[in-house]
């Protein structure tokens, strides 16, 4: 029996209102293990809600911008894209610049660490032991990221409630805890630690607990319930429940193929943030953005991060044939030109991974909705400093992409050194979380940022 696009298909005596969704795989004759695979099938009732559905994810690359290479001259329509920003030209028309946004957190710390540690908290850091720079010492932020307060929104609501709530991915984040290296917290004092080992990710994702050495497919277990499922749900969710085991399949094989390849290097205690050999950071990230899409498409979470190494990160990207560390570079006077160039193509590598994000979400066409999952989320790439060599705070990077502001896109803002705060509660209101303040409430007198 086949069931059409309109229709919702319900067992025998099966509860629109689960209390489980153990209970359903028990009604459905089904291990847990399957679970990741069939929870968010519209034809079981688990994935309806009656707004439409949206994402956030928030994107950081450290050390600041070359600025001439990076923001627009003019306010208005976006007109050709400086360098840097180059990759994003196909997605001209659902991207917005966000010139004049400052961080004006002060307190304990130097600016990398109040740069990535008030990033995302608008709030000061904690008085700590952590020296930096020629600045006063410094502990953890104080304050919960705006991330994980939207995050706490969704799942305090039926209907927006998912998995995991927020998954957040790193990729060549130091082991070691720091202000430096963490940007995301859960409460004051909490900061969480990026996922950044994609089979760790996967691992997460789909539960198959296994050393690296001895990987196998999670996919074996319960490919029999697989089949039992696929034959009690419309044609689109077979088509979903495919997509995803033709996925998992595929990131398998990647993983398995670098089971060899080291991905996780420790961290020089001389240099803090350098990972010793991190050739390997252009797959890391590809794999971490596809787990991504893919976790969005299976609604595993609606928020999620991706920070691409940290403050003061080091990468040395060999790959566009720059020997030089990137921080080492970021301080760099202006006059020095083979080290602007250096950081122009550095920070065009990082545009571009926004870029491969922005490319498979609009390849993908939102399950159970319309358009594609690009037009329901919100990237927004950003950084702890405005420029490295300064070590400025003004005019951080932002730049939003997709269609989750339902905002008018393709343009070029400015504003007259506005708090980044505003800007968090704007985040916090286009997602449906319709706070008053966030951060410190000083730099929220104004309310959220308008970029209408």
């Amino acid at each position: 029996m086949e069931y059409g696009a309109a229709t919702e298909f319900r067992l025998p005596g099966f509860e629109s209102n689960m209390t489980t969704r153990r209970r359903f795989l028990k009604q459905v004759g089904v291990s847990l293990a399957a679970l990741p695979f069939v929870s968010h099938l519209q034809s079981f009732g688990f994935a309806a809600e009656a707004t439409r559905k949206k994402r956030l994810v928030v994107l950081f690359s450290p050390n600041g911008v070359v600025p001439d290479a990076f923001w627009p001259e003019e306010a208005g329509t976006l007109g050709e894209l400086k360098p840097i920003l180059s990759p994003l030209a196909p997605f001209k028309d659902k991207l917005l610049t966000l010139h004049g946004v400052c961080d004006k957190i002060r307190g304990d710390g130097d600016n990398h660490m109040r740069g990535i540690g008030c990033l995302l908290t608008g709030t000061e850091l904690f008085p700590g032991n952590i020296q930096g720079g020629s600045h006063t010492p410094a502990g953890w932020a104080s304050g919960i990221s705006i991330d994980q307060e939207i995050k706490n929104h969704l799942q305090s609501n039926p209907e927006t409630k998912t998995r995991f709530g927020s998954l957040e991915f790193g990729v060549v984040v130091p082991d070691r805890a720091d202000t430096w290296t963490r940007m995301c917290y859960s409460a004051a004092n909490k900061p969480i630690t990026p996922v950044d080992d994609p089979y760790q990710m996967f691992t997460k994702l789909y539960g198959q607990v296994q050393d690296r050495e001895l990987l196998g497919s999670v996919l074996d277990d319960v490919q029999e319930d697989l089949n039992r499922v696929r034959n009690l749900v419309s044609k689109e969710d077979r088509q979903l429940l495919d997509e995803q085991t033709t996925f998992v399949r595929e990131m398998e094989k990647q993983l398995s193929e670098s089971k060899g390849t080291t991905l996780d290097h420790p961290v020089p205690v001389l240099e803090p943030g350098l990972r010793e050999n991190n050739d390997n950071l252009p797959q890391l990230c590809k794999m971490q953005i596809d787990l991504m899409v893919n976790s969005f498409q299976a609604d595993f979470a609606r928020v999620a991060s991706l920070q691409i190494t940290n403050s003061v990160g080091q990468a040395r990207m060999k790959w566009l044939e720059i020997d030089e560390t990137h921080h080492t570079l970021s301080h760099e006077p202006d006059s020095n030109e083979d080290a602007q160039a250096k950081l122009v193509k550095i920070n065009t590598w990082y545009c571009s991974q926004m870029a491969y994000l922005a490319e498979r979400l609009a390849a993908t066409p939102e399950p159970g909705g319309e358009g594609s999952m690009l037009d329901n989320t919100l990237i927004v790439w950003t950084n702890e400093l405005g420029k490295g060599n300064s070590h400025t705070l003004d005019n951080i990077p932002f730049v939003l992409l997709g269609g989750g502001l339902d905002v008018q896109m393709g343009r070029s803002l400015k504003f007259d050194k506005v708090p980044h705060n505003r800007l968090l509660l704007t985040l916090a209101h286009s997602m449906g979380h319709h706070l008053d303040t966030f951060g410190n409430p000083d730099f929220c007198t104004d309310g959220p940022l308008v970029l209408s």
